[in-house]
């Protein structure tokens, strides 16, 4: 379960640094997207019939980003996202006994912008800070299949935030 930038973000992102690096390769932004639910092989029927009615209703989702950091030990570069720990929260409990077990602990939103192939230090990639807010209109569920290049995401199910019963 993802959700994506809005375009504002997404160009933000796109104007940052991305210096070619040995071992280092940078996300593209059809990648760009925040878990909120890894699911594994989840059925897709199954979890439509669960996140219907299990879904936040009110006021809109709004995804704050930023700025960016490295995680060290892991050579991932991301920039934070909050503002999803609700919604996240509901998609584990409508969709905890399907699929990969939920992840223990805390929701912690974020892109991923660059990855290095050996676990190093990513900070001076960082580069000047990028905050963003967005709203978040929909939580999507998605099919990745992972290559060479990264991974390729197809949105198969879309639901809308903020309205009952969606």
């Amino acid at each position: 379960m993802a959700v994506w930038p809005d375009a504002a973000t997404v160009d933000l992102l796109s104007s940052l640094p991305r210096p070619a690096l040995p071992g280092v390769r940078w996300t593209r932004p059809d990648q760009w997207h925040v878990t909120v639910r890894f699911l594994g092989d989840a059925e897709p029927g199954a979890v439509a019939s669960r996140l219907g009615s299990a879904l936040p209703a009110g006021p809109p989702v709004r995804a704050e980003m930023g700025p960016a950091r490295a995680r060290l030990g892991r050579g991932v570069l991301q920039a934070p996202v909050a503002g999803l720990e609700d919604l996240a929260g509901a998609v584990v409990e409508a969709t905890a006994d399907l699929g990969q077990p939920p992840r223990p602990g805390p929701f912690h939103g974020h892109l991923t912008l660059a990855r290095a192939r050996r676990p190093e230090d990513l900070r001076p990639l960082v580069g000047r800070p990028a905050s963003s807010s967005w709203p978040v209109p929909e939580v999507t569920l998605v099919s990745s299949a992972t290559g060479r290049t990264g991974s390729r995401y197809e949105v198969v199910g879309r639901w809308a935030l903020g309205v009952a019963g969606s």
